[in-house]
């Protein structure tokens, strides 16, 4: 049995989830919508080049989950998963993850969206096993911090490795399917890299290294 490792936003769904959320939240009136609409598509272009300040991210993008109430999260997230979720579904990566599946290999997202937007995508593919930026709980409500390691480049290689002695797991014949450069360290640690519609600087990173390079959409 392997380990087989997918990345989500952009991976096993056709766009960002946590961009996406952003989006939402914009349109739903929850958030000064012309400051946040701004500086959502900064972070995610600085994302998407590779130089996201992490941390800067996080306390910008949290903020409104400790604003809400449980109650409103919770009805909101079901709409984002209907309106906004469900049309990014792509059928070829839910045969990927049935092919490994029923090679008998263990499943496991390892993400860098927080876990409160990713566990309801995650569990709707099917997949229950993740990593994720963890936001802070405090008497049922969140804070706008985080516990732990935030599951984004380097982050994704040290909750892995915790995630490994954990479980009493190795990476021998261990897969890892990823769509961004932002993935470069743990695409070096698994034994079959897998560059999945990548962006450019991983889309030659995958031809210069001879790893295969494949199309769910």
């Amino acid at each position: 049995m392997a380990l087989a490792i997918f990345d989500l936003d952009n991976t096993l769904i056709a766009g960002d989830s946590d961009h996406s959320w952003g989006q939402f939240l914009v349109a739903q009136g929850r958030v000064d919508q012309g400051h946040y609409q701004t500086m959502n598509d900064r972070f995610y272009a600085d994302y998407e080049a590779g130089c996201l300040d992490i941390y800067a991210y996080l306390e910008f993008s949290l903020a409104p989950l400790a604003a809400l109430s449980a109650s409103d999260l919770e009805k909101l997230h079901l709409e984002f998963m209907q309106q906004v979720i469900a049309p990014m579904r792509l059928a070829l990566a839910d045969r990927l993850i049935e092919e490994h599946r029923a090679a008998g290999d263990r499943l496991l997202v390892i993400t860098s969206t927080n876990r409160f937007i990713v566990e309801p995508i995650c569990q709707s593919l099917g997949l229950y096993e993740i990593l994720a930026t963890v936001p802070e709980m405090v008497d049922g409500h969140y804070t706008g911090k985080i516990t732990g390691i935030p599951t984004y480049q380097e982050g994704k290689v040290e909750c892995l490795d915790l995630w490994l002695r954990a479980n009493n797991e190795s990476m021998e014949g261990s897969y890892f399917y990823s769509d961004s450069i932002n993935d470069m360290p743990l695409l070096l640690k698994v034994a079959s890299p897998v560059a999945v519609d990548p962006d450019p600087e991983l889309r030659l990173e995958a031809l210069n290294r001879d790893w295969e390079i494949i199309s769910l959409r």
